[in-house]
């Protein structure tokens, strides 16, 4: 039910004049296959990224475009790799080449973006009544600040307007739209749970949910950020995944980052298991789905970004023949 992939590269994420930041480099270059600019101020730029490609052409039959979600809490300014900002290293989305889409962590505030009290009650309807009207006021006096304003600073405005014509947009899905029916035996998760393998499982249930339900169908999931130093005890590691995967060929080391490698793909074999449960059509909502998994980074170590790992996984609504190595 995959294609493995081999000798694919990622040439964006090497350095190609630049100097350090290949994590902030893989991570921007992932899916937008675009150099980043080197910077850690608000001149970011890299490029569209593919899922938003994808989410241009489908949003409009979903309540949202998209859904970005990572197991690491997002930091979108300051200098975290080598002069490069920590939004590349937390951003795998981004809806054109400076207008990075951050990601959320936390299960509760997903589902309740998502889902909501049920979209159709009085209350619900009522707040987004007040929203679209407060959103008016927004962009009619965005308008009147934009003529005052230096060209960088236009760009910034632009951006910030973007996100809230999405508001209006989704607002306005939301009301023509049928109402969602959320399965009985999905609860509303109360918070962030302290177990990590708790935590990335609950996160795919909101993945498969979001696709059951069709509230959207492009999602992005960063397990593991870039240069993340994540200890994994429940697989016997102890010292942090970055400083692992600088592994110099130590028998020790390498053993426990395959404990780590073997873990996250015990929890995509959850995900792949969830979503072949539930029946659609003829067959399930795997058959449905192409699912991308992989890195920036082949050998950590080296800071490779040649022959990288990457899998794909579902039917594609029977457009792609798996079980092949390419």
């Amino acid at each position: 039910e995959m294609i493995v992939f081999g000798n694919l590269a990622c040439d964006k994420a090497n350095a190609n004049g630049d100097g350090g930041g290949d994590h902030a480099r893989a991570s921007a270059a992932f899916l937008t296959g675009a150099q980043p600019r080197k910077t850690a101020g608000a001149n970011i730029q890299v490029g569209v990224s593919a899922d938003q490609i994808a989410a241009a052409r489908l949003g409009d039959r979903t309540r949202f475009r998209s859904l970005e979600m990572a197991m690491d809490r997002y930091r979108g300014a300051g200098n975290c790799d080598s002069g490069y900002s920590c939004v590349y290293e937390h951003t795998l989305s981004w809806r054109n080449a400076t207008t990075p889409l951050p990601t959320e962590a936390s299960p509760r505030l997903i589902f309740d973006r998502l889902f909501g009290n049920g979209q159709t009650d009085p209350e619900t309807l009522a707040r987004n009544a007040t929203r679209a009207s407060v959103l008016d006021s927004v962009m009619e006096e965005a308008r009147d600040l934009n003529r005052q304003l230096g060209g960088n600073d236009r760009r910034k405005l632009e951006q910030y307007l973007s996100g809230v014509r999405e508001v209006e947009q989704r607002i306005s899905r939301a009301d023509q739209l049928p109402p969602i029916e959320v399965p009985r035996d999905f609860n509303r998760p109360v918070g962030v749970p302290a177990d990590l393998t708790e935590h990335m499982r609950l996160m795919y249930d909101l993945m498969v949910l979001a696709f059951q339900t069709d509230v959207t169908r492009i999602v992005t999931f960063m397990v593991a950020r870039e240069g993340s130093d994540q200890k994994y005890p429940m697989v016997g590691v102890n010292e942090g995944h970055h400083t692992l995967s600088h592994h110099q060929i130590r028998p020790a080391n390498l053993a426990k980052l395959k404990a780590i490698n073997v873990f996250f793909n015990q929890q995509l074999a959850y995900l792949i298991g969830k979503l072949k449960a539930i029946k659609e059509g003829d067959g399930n909502l795997l058959d449905n789905c192409m699912i991308a998994f992989g890195s920036g980074h082949a050998d950590p170590n080296r800071h490779s970004h040649e022959d990288l790992p990457v899998l794909l996984l579902g039917g594609g609504g029977g457009t792609l023949r798996t079980g092949r190595y390419l």
